[in-house]
Parts: C-alpha cells; sequence; structure tokens
C-alpha cells in the first residue's frame, strides 16, 4: 500500500470486461417488456446480417462505476483481475486514460480477459456472458472513504466474507452494495453480512423480486409504486441504511427508513441509443454524490442525469458526464425533475 492510499475516495470491487456491441440489423422480439417470456429471436442455421460492432473496453458494474467517480472527481481506484493479453491491455490503458488508480489491478498469466457479446436491437440488449476463473484476493487497500462492490464471478466465493471481514475491522470504511447476476444467485442468506453492513444497497425491480423471492403477479403494473414501496421495505429489512430501486425508464425509489422517495428521469434529449449501463450510472453517481457530501435527494437528481446520458450513447462507461458537465445539465433542468415523497 502505498502512503497516500488512504487518501482513496471511491474504491470499486468486480470484474472488468470487454463488451463487443454487435447491432442487429433486424430481430423478432417476443412478448412484453418487464413481463415472463419477453425473448429476442434470430433465425437459426442461417447466416444472419448485422449492422455494426462497437469493442468497448474496461467495461462492467465495478469499471464502470470507478470511470464515473472518477469523472465526477473523485480520487478513484478499482480491485479487479485482467488477463495478461491485449484485451487486457486495452482495459489497463482505459482505466488509467479516465484517471482510475490501478495499484489493485492484478494480472493474471496465462489467463484471458473477461469478454461479453451484446446482442443489441433497438435501445435494448441481451448480453452472453463468460467470466474467467480468476482466484480472488483482496490487496491492502488501507481505509477508502467508499467501498462499491459489485459483481464478481461465482467462482469467487467466498471471497465475499473476505470482503466483509475487511469492512468489520474497518468501521469507518461505506459500503455501497451492487449486487451482480452471481451474488443475486447465492442468495440473500449467504451474503447477509454484506447486506447488513451496507450503506446503501442498489438493485432494480426484477432484481429485488429475486432476491426476496418474490412473484409480482401483476402487481407492478397494477399499482407501481405500491409494489415498489412493498419491495423497499424487504430489502432493507435485510440490513441496508439505504435502498435504492431502479425501474429502468419509469425512474428510481428511494427508502432510507424514514421517507420514500420517487426520482423521475431526465428528460432524454433524443432516443435512447443504447440503455447498457444506465443501472451502473445511477447507483455509482448516487455514491459519488454522498461522497462529495450531498443529501440523497440530492444525489438521486444527480444520478438521472448521468444515466440519461449514458444512454445517449453506445458503451457503458462511455457518456458519462463530468461533475461541471452534470452541474449545466442540473441547472437546466425541468422545473419537476426532483425527488419527490410517495
Amino acid at each position: 500500500m502505498k502512503e497516500n492510499d488512504n487518501e482513496i475516495d471511491f474504491l470499486a470491487i468486480g470484474d472488468i470486461v470487454i463488451d463487443a456491441f454487435i447491432k442487429l440489423k433486424k430481430a423478432d422480439i417476443i412478448g412484453e417488456p418487464d413481463t415472463p417470456g419477453y425473448e429476442i429471436a434470430i433465425p437459426f442455421a442461417e447466416k444472419v446480417p448485422y449492422e455494426d460492432v462497437f469493442v468497448i473496453p474496461a467495461v462492467g458494474n465495478a469499471s464502470n462505476a470507478a470511470v464515473s467517480a472518477a469523472r465526477l472527481g473523485l480520487n478513484t481506484a478499482i480491485v479487479t483481475n485482467l488477463g495478461d493479453d491485449r484485451d487486457g491491455e486495452d482495459c489497463l490503458a482505459t482505466l488509467k486514460k479516465n484517471n482510475v488508480r490501478t495499484d489493485f489491478v492484478k494480472i493474471n498469466p496465462g489467463m484471458k480477459t473477461n469478454y461479453h457479446y451484446v446482442l443489441w436491437y433497438g435501445p435494448e440488449r441481451t448480453i452472453l456472458i463468460k467470466h474467467q476463473d480468476y482466484k480472488y484476493t483482496l490487496p491492502d487497500i488501507g481505509s477508502p472513504k467508499w467501498i462499491y462492490f459489485s459483481s464478481v464471478n461465482e467462482t469467487a466465493f467466498p471471497f465475499h466474507y473476505t470482503i466483509a471481514d475487511y469492512l468489520d475491522s474497518h468501521p469507518e470504511i461505506n459500503l455501497a452494495f451492487q449486487p451482480g447476476k452471481f451474488e443475486i444467485k447465492l442468495g440473500k442468506e449467504k451474503l447477509a453480512r454484506l447486506y447488513k453492513r451496507s450503506k446503501i444497497f442498489f438493485c432494480n425491480v426484477e432484481e429485488a423480486e429475486r432476491i426476496l423471492e418474490i412473484k409480482s403477479l401483476g402487481a407492478r403494473h397494477n399499482n407501481p409504486t405500491k409494489h415498489v414501496k412493498g419491495l423497499l421495505i424487504k430489502m432493507r429489512e435485510l440490513g441496508p441504511e439505504t435502498v435504492v430501486i431502479t425501474d429502468g425508464p419509469k425512474g428510481a425509489y428511494a427508502y432510507d427508513g424514514k421517507d420514500f422517495l420517487f426520482m423521475p428521469v431526465y428528460p432524454d434529449p433524443k432516443s435512447p441509443y443504447s440503455r447498457t449501463g444506465a443501472g451502473d450510472a445511477f447507483s455509482s453517481t448516487t455514491v459519488s454524490a454522498l461522497a462529495l457530501g450531498k443529501t440523497l435527494t440530492e444525489a438521486l437528481a444527480w444520478a438521472g442525469i448521468n444515466s440519461m446520458a449514458v444512454v445517449q450513447q453506445v458503451g457503458a462507461n462511455v457518456g458519462l458526464l463530468s461533475r461541471e458537465k452534470l452541474e449545466e445539465y442540473l441547472k437546466n433542468a425541468p422545473g419537476g425533475y426532483k425527488a419527490k415523497k410517495v
């Protein structure tokens, strides 16, 4: 650990990947959004034309969060694994370009860097994922103000306990927890210590239902606010001090044990180009704003602006804003753009 490591404002922990966006020319969409059986279909055993491909290095929940925090002016670092390949070199260079400290990035000899394929059609996508089986260890990270933990391979367990142990011995560190697919799969019982230790917790509606093992049975559509408030209460019972649940283009909700808040979306200047990374932008910007001394209501307003900016670009962290640009959007926000008690 270097002498100034205790000056870290925001330390992201999680897997880093390269996303290859394959923009499809044509596909059949089956079903309706936010319902079971919502699928994309393309012909099998045929050559399927695509429109374009974009390769974006250094993405993934934790990396997106680190870039977000760094662009907002926080002293930021990341704990992650890379392969010793060209893809790993590209990720490392991208982190450095975005002022994310790479002191705690581990290069794994003889291994590949995580690589995902994104089937992109309209503003939505389906992601083909593969995480390498790295050996997860926690370096000497000192005492960052915030740890932002999100999304490691399922083979990483019990690395989660290593993080929980470190937090137990460093009560001054704030934890933001945004579980990835494999954390949700592990279940709330195995990760109970992380839920209980979280200063703030993030997920979307579908993830909350999976974590809590709740089926909405139409409640989400019949009375969405009531449904999400119920999810917020049950999620907070797991231990987080504040819970934030996002609902895509419909907005986001938060609950700190006292007030239920609803944050509308910031109006899109044009139709969203790609929604990949919108949730990461919202979560990480909320935490960054809190780290900068903002209130929860102020932080949620910051978050919606960065989410809006991200969906205007291809790539989960390409559109992330500087603090100056974000505050310019905030200054010009419409009158109704503010967190409301519900």
